[in-house]
């Protein structure tokens, strides 16, 4: 298995005047151009006093720079650390903090909210817009940055070109990605990720997704998360395709008019995002009683099939080979439409903790219901005294998988078995061909349709904190986030709050609760309830009974 910085220095050397990352409508950047920058932001941490295996943030919006700082700081040796951009200010301190990193590259506009004194160990904030100092209290680190173009110039006075390129291959075992899953001020899990993780996942992508030379990706998941780290950066560049980001959240028309321009050859992208192009645009064509009728016909169904596939991906610029999701289970009502026109899709499972990819199988194989089979780098078993036909906990091992949370040795032990499984916390079975089912989570995570990580407990936390609330249950209800809030009788009666004093208290909580919710939490409504919720003999919420 070939290192995946090995393969992404041959790129390099080989596509060294091709595009590799873009900013649509913006800044565009060769091999060549990503080359000399890597370089650049080495020498600058060298200069900075950064070791090998010392950490180093990056919070800021997806863009081109968002991918050359990245990879200037993992293949420098240093260890990344990715962190959402609308976290709060105040949590996304705490995870510098946290991490103990020593520089934090951001832009302007988010360096604006921070209160940096509150990370200790922080030497400095670089912009990654133009490689300014920001802020610093360490000489060492603010005159690096100052003289990156400089420290360059001197390392490389006959210039640098593709036979200069060299990256490490020698770390398999060593930190690339501290990743953190949330934005918790209370017992942050930052995933630890290996390099040699990174190699055998994008190893495997490239075997079953192969890229050919001209291919382009629209980047629309955060980079911040490993879905869209590894898969709309990491695995096409490093195989020679140019990233294009949308820097942005797009309108749907905005979105359309990109992927026409773009043209790419995949969208890896959540469900919901697939169910709502469905139920906009497939259902209304699919139910109207002319197609219904034809696609009932043996043989014209697969030419009229063809024709509705042909239209949707000629919306996404023409060049679709696949539609891969992730995240979540599809809708079966859509499954069900997809497979009847013949669209090529598939939907793959993982995690953070695994690199993120577990289970995948190409279109053509795919098994309606499944999540594909399981990759063949590592093992992976149901703890299930019947695997077949009783679900059990999905648990895996291999190189890919973390090796813990950083500075969280409880939640570490607690994420691994005695024979050193991964514990996924997801119920599921396998068939006799492989394919692996999901039955449900035991984890209670709702996935954006952005792709971004939001944890029910965080929100309630904060709802069960405001006044006259007694207990709260926060779910999806069709992509918007929705609290159930039991409101306390007696604290309500001893205040004497009258009939519209009551009536009002949802939108109180509503509104409370949004102002400390990042953009991508924010609760689309409070719900509240007459009875309190159901409980178990711990008495933990049934949350089962509220989805």
């Amino acid at each position: 298995m070939k290192h995946y910085l090995e393969w992404l220095a041959d790129t390099i050397r080989k596509q060294w005047d091709d595009g590799a990352l873009a900013d649509y409508h913006g800044r565009r950047m060769t091999y060549g151009d990503l080359a000399v920058s890597i370089e650049k932001t080495r020498l600058a941490l060298r200069a900075a006093g950064v070791r090998r295996g010392d950490n180093v943030a990056l919070c800021a919006r997806n863009c081109a720079a968002w991918a050359e700082t990245y990879l200037g700081i993992v293949t420098y040796g240093a260890v990344a650390v990715p962190i959402l951009s609308n976290f709060t200010p105040e949590d996304i301190v705490h995870l510098v903090d946290h991490s103990g990193s020593l520089l934090l590259f951001t832009d302007q506009n988010a360096a604006a909210t921070l209160d940096v004194s509150k990370a200790p160990t922080l030497r400095a904030v670089i912009s990654i817009d133009d490689w300014s100092v920001i802020t610093g209290n360490d000489k060492d680190a603010t005159d690096a940055f100052a003289r990156r173009d400089a420290l360059f110039a001197e390392a490389h006075p006959d210039g640098y070109g593709p036979n200069d390129v060299s990256l490490p291959t020698d770390n398999d075992d060593d930190l690339a990605v501290i990743n953190y899953t949330s934005g918790t001020t209370s017992a942050p899990k930052g995933v630890m990720l290996r390099h040699g993780g990174f190699s055998v996942v994008i190893d495997y992508a490239q075997r079953m997704i192969p890229t050919y030379h001209g291919d382009r990706i629209v980047s629309m998941l955060p980079m911040a998360h490993m879905y869209g780290l590894a898969f709309e950066m990491l695995y096409p560049l490093i195989s020679g395709v140019e990233v294009v980001f949308l820097v942005k959240i797009p309108s749907p028309t905005a979105l359309v008019a990109a992927m026409k321009d773009v043209r790419p050859y995949i969208v890896i992208t959540v469900p919901m995002v697939m169910e709502k192009i469905y139920r906009n645009s497939l259902k209304p064509a699919l139910s109207k009683p002319v197609v219904r009728f034809l696609l009932s016909i043996p043989g014209l169904n697969r030419i009229i099939g063809k024709r509705v596939v042909a239209k949707l991906i000629g919306a996404f610029g023409g060049n679709i080979r696949t539609f891969v999701m992730g995240g979540a289970p599809l809708n079966p009502e859509a499954e069900a439409a997809f497979r009847r026109i013949g669209l090529p899709y598939t939907v793959g499972y993982g995690m953070t903790e695994a690199c993120p990819l577990l289970a995948y199988e190409d279109w053509r194989k795919f098994a309606p219901g499944s999540c594909g089979k399981p990759v063949d780098y590592d093992e992976v078993r149901i703890d299930s005294p019947d695997p077949l036909h009783i679900d059990g906990e999905v648990q895996a091992k291999g190189l890919n998988l973390c090796v813990g949370y950083y500075r969280n040795p409880e939640a570490t032990k607690a994420l691994f078995t005695e024979d050193g499984f991964l514990r996924t916390g997801d119920l599921g079975h396998m068939d006799e061909a492989g394919n692996l089912y999901l039955s449900g989570r035991s984890k209670n995570m709702i996935l954006s349709s952005s792709g971004q990580n939001i944890y029910p407990e965080e929100i309630e936390a904060v709802v069960n904190q405001q006044d006259f609330v007694a207990e709260s249950v926060v779910v999806d209800r069709g992509g918007k986030i929705v609290a159930l809030v039991y409101f306390d009788p007696d604290a309500i009666t001893k205040a004497q709050l009258n009939d519209a004093a009551v009536a009002a208290l949802p939108g109180r909580v509503l509104d409370a609760v949004n102002q400390r919710m990042p953009a991508y939490s924010k609760l689309a409504e409070v719900e509240p309830r007459q009875t309190p919720f159901e409980k178990t003999p711990k008495l933990s919420i049934k949350r089962f009974l509220y989805k």
